[in-house]
């Protein structure tokens, strides 16, 4: 696997020739803008921009019009090699806010380890149904600190509307859940995106992270994709690397608020 060539097909793949992540969503492409518009509770943003200096700021301006005709917040994905090379400052400059940036990695998913042992007394429950999403939101409210509300949507209609693209997975220990992750599978593609894994404080360093990676890349790989790839925290980068994803870049979510 070549880091370049992992992140070119990535671009093409899931970035321009993006497909809808949910119902009631439509990918647009607007110029150089690839976008997503859907209801207020699903991912709003710039998927991909192939933007020159001339242009960018023309173009901003143009997705800032466009969701605010919509009434929706949204989200510039911007990588560390989309260009223009100022464009993280030319969206500053328009309103937008930057959040924490992650480093975009990826493995062949048949490369991983297959059986990462749980802690005693822990079993992996598939999500299924409304109680197993209101478990994974609670894990991620517990872990990240964050109201976690709309994931919960977000799954609950993806499992009804179109179950064979996404897969989520809750570790219980004693009947409480204390670690959970999503699997979202890109059909007709070689990716499958590794989301959402955490862990609550007591729980961690016991192995619960890989247990989860390993878990849903047997999953990936028996769907047909090759590749499982993810946005990684500081926190999950070092584990990620010692599991041999390679880094391919670095994104940025740049939000602006209606």
């Amino acid at each position: 696997m070549e880091p370049q060539h992992l992140r070119d097909l990535y671009d093409r793949q899931l970035r321009r020739e993006a497909r809808p992540d949910g119902p009631g969503c439509r990918v647009e492409r607007d110029g150089p803008v690839v976008r997503q518009t859907g209801p207020a509770h699903a991912w709003n943003g710039v998927l991909w921009s192939g933007l020159d200096a001339p242009g960018a700021d023309a173009a901003i301006a143009a997705q800032i019009a466009h969701y605010r005709a919509a009434g929706l917040s949204f989200e510039w994905k911007l990588y560390g090699h989309d260009g223009p090379a100022d464009l993280a400052d030319r969206l500053l400059a328009a309103g937008f806010t930057a959040e924490d940036p992650e480093t975009l990695m990826a493995t062949e998913a048949a490369a991983l380890p297959q059986d990462v042992p749980l802690p005693e007394g822990v079993e992996l429950h598939a999500v299924t149904d409304e109680a197993g999403v209101r478990q994974v939101v609670e894990v991620h409210e517990r872990a990240f600190g964050t109201d976690s509300s709309h994931i919960g949507r977000q799954l609950l209609d993806r499992l009804a509307a179109d179950p064979d693209t996404v897969t989520a997975v809750v570790a219980v220990a004693s009947g409480e859940p204390v670690s959970a992750a999503r699997l979202e599978l890109c059909p007709g593609t070689d990716f499958a995106g590794l989301w959402g894994g955490g862990t609550v404080e007591a729980w961690r360093g016991r192995g619960l992270y890989r247990a989860l990676v390993a878990h849903r890349a047997r999953i990936a790989a028996a769907r047909g994709h090759r590749y499982v790839q993810v946005d990684a925290a500081d926190t999950s980068r070092p584990i990620l690397q010692r599991l041999g994803f390679l880094t391919l870049s670095t994104t940025t979510p740049y939000t602006y608020t209606v």
